[in-house]
């Protein structure tokens, strides 16, 4: 345990606190209405080796465990999005890397019914702050699939470098994707992303909706 995490992290009516198992039904939930809408972003287990036994997605109690014993071994902060009090997503970084390269790279999901209010650039610039000041980290990467209009709408939006295409990076959707990578660098944003964010975003002079 560290004073990095657990962490609960919060901006107007936006909150991203640890998952845990108790989140079971509400994240079905969001997870089932979403389906069709996540499904092309979603990432899938690739086929065996010829003679392999296909590998099963695991059980949400299984995954919860997975993350929190990652966290625990600081290599991943698995975090929920809550929006006005309510579970609408999730939002991971995950590939810590220490060393000489002090990074890692962020994903998210987040509930169709609350796209476009501000929620998921907000949740990204939270967990950005928090891995540069109390994580200790230098670099942040957030991989896109070149036709995920939405999310690359986010990492625009929050000032990310498009650094360029990795092909066949992830297997999404039942196939290896090509993957765009978007960077940021602590020297960056000196002032905070969410700082720079708030003030930069439409409407900033009003509060959160």
């Amino acid at each position: 345990m560290t004073p990095a995490w657990p962490a609960t992290l919060a901006y107007g009516d936006v909150v991203l606190r640890p998952i845990k198992l108790r989140d079971q039904r509400a994240w079905r939930e969001v997870n089932r209405r979403n389906r069709d809408w996540l499904r092309p972003w979603e990432a899938t287990i690739p086929p065996p080796p010829p003679g392999s036994p296909a590998a099963q997605r695991p059980t949400y109690r299984q995954m919860v465990r997975h993350l929190r014993a990652e966290a625990h071994a600081g290599r991943m902060l698995p975090f929920v999005i809550e929006y006005q009090g309510r579970l609408v997503g999730q939002l991971t970084v995950a590939g810590i890397t220490w060393g000489s390269m002090c990074a890692g790279h962020v994903g998210y999901w987040v509930d169709r019914e609350v796209a476009g209010r501000g929620v998921v650039p907000t949740a990204v610039a939270l967990a950005v702050d928090h891995c540069f000041r109390m994580v200790g980290l230098h670099r942040i990467e957030v991989c896109i699939r070149p036709e995920n209009g939405p999310s690359r709408r986010v990492v625009d939006k929050l000032g990310f470098r498009e650094e360029g295409l990795r092909p066949r990076y992830l297997h999404i959707d039942g196939a290896w994707r090509d993957h765009l990578v978007y960077v940021l660098t602590a020297e960056e944003v000196p002032e905070g992303l969410l700082h720079r964010w708030q003030r930069t975003r439409p409407g900033n002079n009003q509060k959160m909706k």
